[in-house]
């Protein structure tokens, strides 16, 4: 069973824009929620363009489902997602300013600094999970910083679905072989939507969790937030 994590990004950037709080933020994530989603995400940026710091652990706090904090491990991110304990926390490699995350650790490098960053979540009990590219190379690698699963990157799926579904998935599908095989679970997220996401979970094998915002948020412009869930649900659930 693929989990639905509605990162809530884009409903804080909003918020912002205005000074108020408006949308509530709490309200939106116990919402998406009651309205079936399985997790909510979350990105803090430094510059808190949307997420604050503040936001953590009032959500942290009110959320039921699973709490997954995503961002660059910073010491302040790192203190910050200690201080919540958060049920996951997701390492994506994002110098500062950057607009949104658009590549995979190279954990090769990053082997050791990661490993250190892991430990330290794992003394809270905080699952890990490290942001890649679908490469299994990188996948043997992630396996020997300790983390527990790997949340594949899915742009360069989602543009190449458009023109050639199975080589836009060949690689995802060998680097979650080597993930199970390596014992990690598998989250996937990044630009994943009603077209593309059935194809991908029914390709993928094992994909835990699904983290999508940007799409959601657009969709439900159009459809409303209730309907939204349940249409990705159902993209997520049906076997046809």
């Amino acid at each position: 069973m693929t989990r639905l994590s509605v990162n809530i990004n884009k409903v804080a950037l909003i918020r912002n824009s205005r000074g108020e709080n408006m949308p509530n933020l709490l309200k939106f994530a116990l919402d998406c929620e009651e309205f079936g989603a399985q997790g909510i995400t979350v990105h803090p940026r430094p510059d808190e363009r949307h997420i604050r710091y503040s936001d953590l652990m009032p959500l942290k706090e009110a959320v039921t489902t699973e709490f997954n904090i995503e961002g660059y491990p910073s010491d302040n991110f790192v203190e910050k997602v200690l201080e919540v304990k958060p049920t996951q926390v997701t390492l994506v490699p994002d110098p500062p300013g950057v607009l949104t995350s658009s590549e995979g650790w190279d954990t090769q490098k990053h082997k050791s600094f990661l490993h250190n960053v892991i430990q330290a979540f794992h003394s809270e009990n905080i699952r890990v999970s490290l942001f890649l590219n679908p490469d299994p190379r990188d996948v043997d690698y992630a396996a020997q910083t300790g983390t527990n699963r790997v949340e594949f990157y899915t742009g360069g799926f989602a543009k190449m679905y458009l023109t050639d579904k199975s080589a836009a998935v060949k690689n995802h599908v060998l680097a979650a072989k080597e993930a199970i095989n390596q014992g990690l679970g598998v989250n996937a997220g990044h630009d994943l939507n009603l077209d593309n996401l059935h194809y991908y979970i029914q390709e993928v094998p094992r994909v835990l969790e699904v983290s999508i915002g940007h799409a959601i948020v657009c969709d439900a412009l159009y459809y409303g937030i209730q309907n939204v869930i349940q249409m990705y649900l159902h993209q997520i659930n049906r076997k046809e």
